[in-house]
């Protein structure tokens, strides 16, 4: 039998971002992995388990099972080689959180389909909080693994987007796509090639963005359709008053026009775009103005 290989990894705490002096401080809510969740509860075995009590074993590779060394070429390849379209990708499913645009999918849905009110809503509740236990799980990895980010294994990584403050893996794009898609793919079922696309997409638009390694994505979109399937599970096991399922998906294809294209906001917000590490536009200013000595690599 052949040994199992273990690889190591830079750690996010230690390694400051490309156009940086210091390693990061301001972390993003590293404590959201212990927050409340809903279709999922924490155990007091420092993981999760489903709402009957089962312990749940997440689908996604541990982080010393991966191959770092052999992730950032592949993001230095990309960011080289980007297209105009590809850009665009990126900046779509990068505006504002990563629920942001799954948003008007939803109602997108719910709109060409017909669903009365209650039924919105609960298809609404539903999506919402699978995307949050996707969050949680995803954010209680991030911060119990702390693997490092691309821009922070290369010095010279100018990204498309600005590197959010928190580790790299795994991305939480990625589970939240893969947890809606799963979601809404089991209320209307006529729509879950388009789904599937959307969610890919998603996920491959932080690889675009320069922000994420391709593994970041992978299994990250493996894990949030783990954490979707378990919110259809619970959905198909309640009832109503008269003992019958309370969904009903739509079986049929209505061929919804889901976004993008185009790559417009559907809900339009001038963002914040200051960034504290080297992204496209700044890279020049930023080290004329800091003195940004020779950068360097780190493997």
């Amino acid at each position: 039998m052949s040994k199992r290989k273990y690889y190591a990894f830079k750690s996010w705490p230690k390694l400051p971002y490309a156009g940086e002096f210091h390693p990061p401080t301001n972390a993003e809510t590293p404590l959201s992995g212990s927050w409340s969740t809903y279709y999922i509860q924490h155990n007091d075995k420092g993981g999760f388990s489903t709402l009957d009590g089962k312990p749940i074993k997440l689908k996604i590779l541990h982080a010393n099972k991966v191959n770092w060394h052999a992730q950032l070429p592949k993001v230095q390849r990309v960011l080289k080689n980007i297209s105009k379209n590809e850009k665009t990708i990126a900046k779509y499913w990068g505006t504002g959180p990563a629920t942001k645009q799954w948003t008007p999918i939803a109602d997108i849905l719910i709109d060409t389909y017909g669903v009365e009110a209650p039924r919105a809503g609960r298809m609404l509740a539903a999506l919402n909080a699978g995307l949050n236990d996707a969050f949680v799980v995803s954010w209680y990895l991030k911060f119990k693994w702390l693997v490092a980010r691309p821009n922070q294994l290369d010095d010279e990584l100018v990204t498309v987007l600005c590197t959010p403050r928190h580790p790299t893996y795994p991305s939480g794009h990625a589970a939240v796509a893969g947890a809606a898609e799963v979601i809404l793919s089991y209320f209307f079922p006529g729509e879950k090639e388009k789904l599937r696309q959307l969610a890919n997409e998603c996920a491959q638009s932080r690889l675009y963005a320069g922000v994420h390694f391709p593994i970041d994505n992978d299994e990250g979109l493996k894990l949030g359709k783990q954490i979707g399937q378990i919110v259809v599970d619970t959905l198909q096991t309640e009832r109503n008053a008269d003992g019958h399922p309370i969904d009903q998906p739509f079986t049929c294809n209505k061929d919804a026009n889901l976004i993008p294209p185009p790559y417009e906001q559907a809900i339009p917000f001038d963002f914040d775009t200051e960034c504290q590490s080297l992204v496209e536009g700044n890279q020049t200013s930023f080290q004329h103005n800091h003195h940004v000595p020779k950068p360097k690599l780190f493997w």
